[in-house]
């Protein structure tokens, strides 16, 4: 099981790493152990996932080369309104860990994806749960393609190797463990969100161009502003109002024009 390793920042402050050939789900994994009693930060690393989870219940299927990996965070000193931001640190913290490893040209889609080239390269899955006693935990889930491009998706999606990057998953997530420490030292339990929110809004993908976000049956079009300081979506229609969007299957640019 060896090859994947904590990096030096990450080590320094008490994180934790279980790593496995193979498993249903690195944040199902990483819950259970929450409600063992298990506290965190603990990364939880497969070399190949099962089952896998994505937004809104899609599934997410993880070939061998390919970085599948969760850290439970403890939140439990963290307002409740400001733990959903912790989903923008690990977006940063994944761009962070691209650039070190060498990957240039990476952009942030809101709320969950990393695109190069405007196909997703990565994916975040943010999961939350309290347990008895006032404990509070966040799992940060991570799915990044390294070696191998998932078929059959809706969506355009390329891997690093595709990109003609030799980076290894086990290399990246080096890079990624010390990028979650410095990313959630200038968070600051929430009270740095809007540093974070500056850096995320320069790393976005398709501010100042159309997007589409698709809410059930509803859709909401007009022009990408910026991201609020919950984190929000700001999208600016053409007679000039603005709405805010919590969630929904966001299309940029062209694609959303045809959304």
């Amino acid at each position: 099981m060896s090859g994947y390793v904590l990096g030096t920042r990450a080590r320094g402050e008490g994180h934790r790493l279980h790593v496995h050939e193979s498993l249903g789900s690195t944040n199902t994994e990483a819950l259970a152990r929450f409600r063992d009693g298990e506290a965190g930060p603990l990364w939880v690393v497969a070399r190949r996932q099962e089952a896998g989870r994505g937004r809104r219940g899609n599934s997410w299927l993880s070939e061998p080369g390919n970085l599948t990996a969760s850290l439970l965070w403890p939140v439990d000193d963290v307002e409740p309104g400001q733990v959903p931001t912790l989903g923008f640190v690990a977006g940063l913290a994944l761009v962070s860990a691209l650039a070190a490893a060498g990957v240039t040209g990476c952009r942030l889609k809101w709320p969950n994806d990393v695109l190069a080239s405007g196909a997703k390269l990565a994916g975040l899955l943010l999961e939350a749960e309290s347990r008895p006693g006032g404990r509070r935990a966040v799992v940060m889930g991570f799915g990044v393609n390294v070696a191998a491009t998932p078929q059959g998706l809706p969506y355009r999606a390329t891997c690093l190797r595709q990109m003609q990057y030799d980076t290894r998953a086990e290399d990246l997530f080096v890079h990624l463990t010390d990028g979650i420490v410095d990313a959630a030292r200038l968070w600051a339990c929430g009270y740095g969100f809007a540093r974070i929110r500056e850096r995320w809004i320069a790393d976005a993908a398709g501010i100042g161009a159309p997007v589409s976000v698709r809410m059930g049956d509803t859709s909401v079009q007009g022009i990408f502003e910026t991201i609020d300081e919950a984190g929000r979506l700001v999208v600016r229609s053409e007679d000039g109002t603005r709405r805010t969007v919590t969630a929904g299957e966001v299309h940029l640019g062209t694609a959303a024009t045809a959304a």
